[in-house]
């Protein structure tokens, strides 16, 4: 199933990740299981990308366009050897959620309970809105 996620943080204009595709092998029926498939899909990423190395990185000229509009020019290693616990990061993506740090919308409709029925047809968009937390001190 195709679907598109957009990962937006209400503290910044622009998106974080702009309208990624992505292609999920199962069909999720509640907000739990797509949770647990988007990031086992990142998990999966992060270990194929720190498992690729390119002899002599380089960016081209639009590839500096575009990583210059998220915010940040790099060439997209990772200096982080540990292998992901993907049961670790299922997890802690659920609390992340149960504790309010992120909301999940599927066709601009919040979806507030991990069990709850979901009904997702082809390239649905699904949008997670990222809380910043505000640090600061008391005079």
């Amino acid at each position: 199933m195709k679907l598109y996620i957009t990962v937006k943080s209400l503290g910044k204009r622009k998106n974080v990740l702009t309208r990624l595709g992505i292609e999920l092998p199962v069909i999720p029926t509640t907000l739990r299981e797509l949770i647990t498939e988007v990031v086992t899909l990142n998990v999966q990423k992060l270990t194929e990308k720190q498992q690729s190395t390119a002899l002599i990185p380089f960016l081209t000229g639009t590839e500096i366009e575009e990583r210059s509009e998220r915010g940040k020019v790099g060439f997209g290693s990772v200096y982080n050897e540990q292998s992901p616990d993907l049961t670790q990061a299922i997890e802690t993506a659920l609390l992340a959620f149960e504790d309010g740090l992120y909301k999940v919308f599927i066709r601009e409709e919040e979806n507030s309970h991990l069990e709850s029925p979901l009904i997702l047809t082809e390239e649905d968009e699904i949008v997670f809105i990222r809380f910043t937390m505000l640090a600061g001190s008391l005079w």
